[in-house]
């Protein structure tokens, strides 16, 4: 155990302990000399400000109110949880086209420098993770950034709309209420004033976006999971129906552990496919995954919904007629 890891062994112990700890039981927990408890107790005590008291012979505790309250400041992590965070953050740089990089990096090169030191100077290999974005949708930083500081400070927000399936140009006055990274993209989910209703807007839509004076109006966390999530996709809005897909056996090897849907219904039929029943509002987001499929799912129910598929397969087959 380094001495990064004892210090925070040694302070969890203190922090939990109901009665003063032996010298004697914090060698055996911390695996180490009588005399480096002794040093570590005086860098915990003098150098990080921590509320020890106790001796040699009766043992060492926290004061009991300070003890309560204290933490060990700044950054103070073990290897693993290290390694953790830093192949978190590369996740984040790497699939976010750059966008969070600058905010990151401060926290990037002290992760690295920590590591460094747990590991006498090796340097951690960056390169062993790897992170492919799929998909993803070129961003403006500028735009991102303010509306992430809207949503977090609680701000009404003003801004340019292109919608994708119109191609129409809108100015929007909304009140924030999340980010949410969706397949590697961003969305808002906001209040739009204008429409009077719950909305969600891919932020690499947004453009010449401004953070208002004036306080956002805050939808209660049910209501937004009513609205929001309640059907399939990032565009769901209220349920109003469920649709039922039946996958081949084939597919049902990865189907079956897919999450789809928090109310998802999914089992194995007798004859090895796999059933899955979804509830839905707009079908466009979700006829694209099932034909994503091909042969190897069905659309069982509604039969409207299971029309809608086979219009869109036999006008992709027409493709091919010429």
């Amino acid at each position: 155990m380094d001495r990064y890891e004892r210090i925070l062994s040694l302070h969890r112990i203190l922090k939990t302990a109901r009665y003063p700890v032996t010298v004697a039981r914090l060698q055996d927990d911390l695996g180490c000399s009588r005399a480096t408890v002794y040093r570590d107790l005086a860098f915990l005590r003098d150098a990080l400000m921590a509320p020890v008291v106790g001796d040699g012979e009766a043992g060492f505790r926290y004061q009991a109110e300070e003890g309560g309250r204290f933490e060990l400041p700044g950054l103070w992590l073990n290897s693993e949880e290290l390694h953790a965070l830093l192949a978190a953050q590369q996740l984040l740089s790497r699939s976010g086209g750059g966008v969070l990089s600058s905010a990151l990096a401060p926290l990037q090169g002290r992760i690295e420098k920590l590591l460094a030191e747990h590991s006498t100077g090796k340097r951690w290999p960056v390169e062993r993770v790897r992170v492919i974005p799929h998909r993803t949708r070129r961003m403006d930083e500028h735009a991102f950034r303010t509306v992430c500081s809207s949503v977090l400070e609680r701000k009404q927000l003003s801004f340019e709309y292109r919608a994708r399936s119109t191609d129409e140009r809108t100015r929007r006055t909304v009140s924030p209420q999340r980010i949410t990274h969706y397949r590697d993209n961003w969305y808002l989910d906001a209040w739009d004033h204008d429409r009077e209703a719950l909305r969600s807007f891919s932020v690499d839509r947004i453009s010449a976006a401004r953070q208002l004076d004036a306080v956002a109006r805050d939808i209660d966390e049910p209501e937004l999971n009513q609205h929001l999530a309640g059907s399939y996709g990032i565009f769901s809005g209220p349920p109003k129906g469920w649709a039922t897909i039946v996958f081949s056996a084939k597919a049902a090897r990865w189907v079956a552990d897919e999450h789809w849907h928090s109310q998802q219904q999914g089992k194995h039929l007798a004859d090895g496919r796999y059933e899955l029943k979804i509830p839905y509002s707009a079908q466009r987001e979700l006829l694209m995954d099932v034909l994503h499929y091909g042969s190897d799912a069905e659309i069982i129910e509604p039969p409207s919904l299971r029309e809608q598929a086979r219009s869109l397969l036999q006008l992709a087959l027409s493709n091919y007629d010429r």
